[in-house]
Parts: C-alpha cells; sequence; structure tokens
C-alpha cells in the first residue's frame, strides 16, 4: 500500500474492468484516501464515469471511493475510437 500511495503518477488500465469484491474495495478506498490531493491518479477504461459507482457495488464503499475520485478531477472523454480496430487487431 505504501508503494501505491507513494508514486507520483499512479496509472490505472482497464478500470473496472471486473468488478471489485469486498477486500480489493476497502484496499481501494484506502489507497485513493492516500493518494488524495497529494498525488495524481489516471484511471484508463471503456466505461462512462456515470456508470463508475453501480460497478463499484453502489454501497458505501462505493460512495466512499468515488468521493476522493470526483473532487479535484480532470476529465477527458476520448470518444468512441478504437485504435484496435484501426489496426484491424480487435
Amino acid at each position: 500500500m505504501k508503494k501505491y500511495g507513494a508514486y507520483t503518477l499512479l496509472v490505472i488500465d482497464e478500470w473496472l474492468l471486473d468488478r471489485p469484491g469486498g477486500d480489493f474495495l476497502r484496499m481501494l478506498l484506502e489507497l485513493m484516501e492516500r493518494r488524495y490531493g497529494a498525488s495524481s491518479t489516471v484511471f484508463c477504461t471503456q466505461y462512462q464515469k456515470k456508470d463508475w459507482h453501480q460497478r463499484l457495488g453502489s454501497g458505501v464503499h462505493a460512495d466512499a471511493i468515488m468521493d476522493r475520485i470526483i473532487h479535484n478531477t480532470t476529465w477527458f472523454e476520448t470518444g468512441t475510437y478504437n485504435m484496435r480496430e484501426q489496426l484491424n487487431l480487435a
């Protein structure tokens, strides 16, 4: 936890590809708490931000995690362009 909390920039790729369970949600909440206001985190995902809360389980942990993510955030929407399709990799 110290290691991931200490990075100046942490990139989380395939964010919410799988729905996180209890222990992972608690770890994620602690990680977001450590990083909040101190460092940057980039979330790369195919899901729209409006779906994140539900994919996090819609409970108290989801509320707390989303609270730490959405404040002081800059959002970049890349649209529907898929590089894999352009390169015939899909």
